[in-house]
């Protein structure tokens, strides 16, 4: 979590979307992330806590992208540093 900001990756999510992504989740508010360009695939946040998740995303892109291997695999994530 940063400024709020919760961020998921589920287990095996991989049929609806079918592209690597990330769930983003501020004050009831969420939106569904590419990781690949950190485009919303799904739902909305409040403008600049979308520029924050996009940022974070294009900063952490790599690591998110193993992860998301990871865990449509099934296998444990590894907990990725939220931005300060």
């Amino acid at each position: 979590m940063f400024f709020g900001i919760i961020i998921r990756m589920f287990y095996r999510d991989n049929q609806q979307h079918n592209l690597p992504h990330l769930h983003a989740e501020y004050q009831g508010n969420i939106a569904v992330f590419a990781i690949a360009d950190a485009i919303i695939l799904e739902g909305s946040l409040p403008p600049p806590k979308r520029k924050l998740v996009e940022a974070w995303i294009e900063i952490h892109k790599d690591e998110l992208l193993a992860d998301w291997q990871l865990a449509v695999e099934g296998e444990t994530v590894f907990k990725i540093k939220g931005l300060e």
